[in-house]
């Protein structure tokens, strides 16, 4: 049986008193306590395991499929093309007067990279489960190379946006300098999520069954087809408690420049993400000792 405790310390112990005597080395195994500390440090000097683990995320996902890469623009652009036709036309939600179509597929982009990378966190301790019985490496590693995997797919479909917004005549405001920092949010609040489901989903299978129910519901939670505007203003800070809606709306107000100031819901989202990736590295650190025996 192979554990997942931390590789162990030696120490020197002097030999015995006679003067022919050598200092001896001994590995000395202590049990790690349940709130163990991150150890970033030590996910660092593991960082080409992380490297090679998100490259082959990249060329698995895709392996064996006709389309290959294009799936991380076709995904957007259909949801894109059924929101407009049952939101844009039908139900005329508003859309801060930015035509539909973008004002919908600048939401998709970061929501595909958010969903795709919660979905494949969750899955990557049971899905790697062979390398988790045989190999010491800091398990974070395999929700973080899962979530970053999510990158390439994002820079493809945010070329795509780009054409978009070029078709329609709208060009990038000044707000774009802040894109890379939300980017940067939704990759957290993917992480954040995605080790305690990964977490859990090593415990309790029933997580993986659970996970599309999830995602759509939070699909529904945040302002992908619709604006936040809707909301009264003394409500959206407490809304964007979800960290996503800080997300699709400083994406849209940095990129197609809506009228809708997103500081206090990007503020309240920040928060919220940190809250969860920093309980959620607490908690897949406290559980991962029991991988091996689990997967």
């Amino acid at each position: 049986m192979t554990s997942s405790a931390s590789p162990t310390t030696p120490a020197i112990v002097p030999g015995p008193s006679d003067s022919g005597s050598t200092p001896v080395p001994v590995t000395t195994i202590r049990a790690r306590d349940r709130w163990a500390p991150l150890a970033l440090g030590e996910l660092w000097r593991y960082r080409e395991v992380m490297y090679f683990l998100t490259w082959r995320d990249v060329k698995v996902r895709y392996k064996q499929t006709a389309l290959g890469v294009a799936w991380a623009v076709i995904q957007p652009l259909l949801t894109m093309v059924a929101f407009s036709a049952f939101f844009g036309r039908l139900a005329g939600i508003a859309s801060d007067g930015v035509p539909y179509p973008v004002f919908s597929f600048a939401a998709l982009v970061p929501w595909m990279f958010f969903a795709n990378g919660l979905r494949q966190s969750a899955e990557s301790v049971v899905t790697n489960q062979n390398l988790v019985r045989r190999v010491y490496f800091p398990r974070l590693a395999l929700p973080a190379a899962a979530v970053l995997a999510g990158l390439v797919d994002l820079a493809v479909a945010f070329v795509v946006l780009l054409g978009m917004m070029a078709y329609y005549g709208i060009a990038p405001t000044i707000h774009l300098i802040w894109m890379p920092a939300l980017l940067v949010l939704a990759l957290v609040t993917a992480l954040g999520v995605g080790l305690w489901l990964a977490a859990l989903n090593v415990r309790y299978r029933d997580v993986a069954y659970m996970m599309p129910f999830v995602i759509q519901l939070w699909l529904v939670a945040t302002p992908v087809a619709y604006p936040s505007s809707l909301l009264a203003p003394e409500w959206r800070a407490l809304y964007a408690l979800n960290p996503m809606v800080g997300v699709i709306e400083g994406v849209r107000w940095s990129l197609l420049g809506t009228a809708t100031a997103p500081g206090s819901m990007i503020a309240a989202s920040t928060a919220g993400a940190c809250v969860l990736l920093v309980g959620g590295a607490y908690y897949f650190r406290a559980m991962e000792d029991g991988f091996a025996d689990r997967v």
